[in-house]
């Protein structure tokens, strides 16, 4: 059995990335080759006990095969596959050696390989996003409903374009990737549930199947139940490309999300803002040359995370294609997808870390908010003023702007002393009057709704 350091491999998931983490074992029931043996095996025991269901062979040679497959190991078909050149036939072949004269017939009946590659992919896929991604995925949502709710009425200047816009609260920022990863969620958990499986032979007509069945669709369904999956609508040699496809869109979208949030977050941290901070250890680097420095990695990792998953998207629509019933173009790159997954797993963990230990900066919150905030008064303003009949509200107060920022006045003195303005003012009432002399309340229902966009995802994902 050959054994390997997993230093000595070749992918950064493998060691460096490794979604567990420590807990390097974690997935690879689910992503590794020696999983993808373990469930091509598995669906080839289901096929023989439909057909003991079906009379074509006993139940005794259905306990046979699957006490064979279940013994099947990756290194024994590897082996078998230099023989045959087919992995596929090499796995049917290990199972055939393992079982009695009676039962071997009954191996891979009337299947193609594909009968038993994509509906084992789809199984494993649905099962490991059953077992681990969603979950890991709502450990994270929770982490960012209470960083959300924590800072809900927290003020921070908000951002449009890179430059100082109307205020909202830091937690109304959180509160959008709450909303965004709640969506991914539960695309992701209709998406995986959506992928599907096939016994539908060589080009997909049951030619094989319906030499022995009448209803050779029921026996793909009874097939397929077994493994608590349903067949496509139509197949050929493959299952219809496009559940998978919508599926792993489903997994590259949710990690744009998380870099989306990761990227602000990193910008968040930058000197000049300084708003945010990701947890150092007492012993952790930040540079290798200057040792003050507190690079925020973590974020910056998801983003490197992103960029390199995001384009294999391509190559997934590229297998959308097959010439007419099959070729083998996705042969090598549908063996890819279980990175993506492992890929995603790794951020979302990441991410989970990093977010429960975040430290808010109050204080530069603060004083970002005071570089603009004698300015923000512009925007209330101008439409107050346009609300009580000034018929040129907008001119007249960037006007008010210009002299303020070139004069070094604040807006409000120039507001007061305007005479133009005099009328319009004193139709205010004194709750209009009080925001123009407390920009930091003119943020709207940002808390409200931040409140409502948790409280909205807590019922919908069931995390009351």
């Amino acid at each position: 059995m050959l054994e390997r350091n997993i230093f000595e491999n070749i992918s950064p998931l493998d060691h460096r990335y490794s979604p567990g983490g420590e807990d390097f074992d974690l997935y690879p029931e689910f992503l590794s080759e020696k999983a993808r043996i373990k469930y091509l095996a598995k669906v080839e025991a289901a096929l023989v006990r439909v057909l003991s269901r079906r009379g074509l062979c006993t139940e005794e040679v259905a306990d046979e095969v699957e006490k064979a497959a279940g013994e099947i190991i990756a290194e024994e078909v590897y082996e078998k596959e230099k023989v045959t050149k087919h992995d596929i036939r090499a796995l049917v072949n290990c199972i055939q050696e393992r079982v009695s004269r009676e039962a071997r017939p009954f191996v891979h009946f009337t299947a193609t390989s594909y009968d038993i590659v994509d509906t084992a992919n789809s199984l494993r896929y649905k099962e490991v996003t059953r077992e681990f991604v969603v979950p890991c995925l709502l450990k994270l949502e929770q982490e960012l409903m209470e960083l959300a709710l924590r800072e809900k009425d927290t003020v921070q200047i908000g951002r449009t374009h890179g430059q100082h816009a109307d205020p909202v609260t830091f937690g109304f920022m959180v509160a959008g990737y709450v909303s965004r990863m709640g969506n991914r969620i539960e695309s992701i958990e209709k998406t995986s549930g959506q992928l599907k499986g096939k016994l539908s032979g060589a080009v997909g007509a049951y030619n094989a199947s319906s030499l022995f069945f009448a209803d050779p669709e029921e026996f793909e369904r009874e097939f397929l139940t077994e493994l608590g999956l349903e067949a496509a609508a139509h197949s050929t040699q493959i299952v219809e490309p496009e559940y998978l496809t919508d599926y792993i869109h489903s997994l590259v979208s949710c990690l744009g999300v998380l870099a989306n949030f990761s990227d602000d977050m990193r910008h968040l941290q930058r000197t000049e803002i300084d708003e945010v901070s990701e947890y150092f250890t007492a012993d952790q680097v930040g540079s290798s040359t200057m040792p003050h420095k507190r690079n925020p990695i973590n974020y910056e990792n998801v983003k490197s995370m992103w960029k390199e998953f995001m384009p294999r998207m391509i190559t997934v629509y590229q297998d959308q294609i097959s010439e007419h019933q099959r070729d083998l173009t996705n042969s090598a790159s549908g063996r890819f997808v279980p990175e993506i997954i492992a890929g995603l797993l790794s951020v979302v963990n990441r991410l989970s870390k990093v977010c429960s230990r975040i430290r808010v900066n109050h204080a530069n919150l603060e004083k970002n908010f005071n570089q603009s905030k004698e300015m923000i008064v512009a925007e209330p303003l101008y439409i107050l003023l346009a609300s009580y009949g000034h018929p040129d509200a907008h001119e007249k107060v960037r006007q008010l702007t210009l002299i303020a920022e070139k004069e070094g006045r604040v807006l409000r003195e120039l507001i007061n002393e305007d005479q133009e303005l005099k009328p319009y003012l004193e139709q205010f009432n004194e709750k209009q009057r009080e925001l123009l002399h407390n920009p930091e309340e003119y943020t709207g229902i940002a808390a409200r709704k931040t409140e409502d966009i948790v409280s909205y995802w807590k019922k919908k994902l069931n995390l009351n």
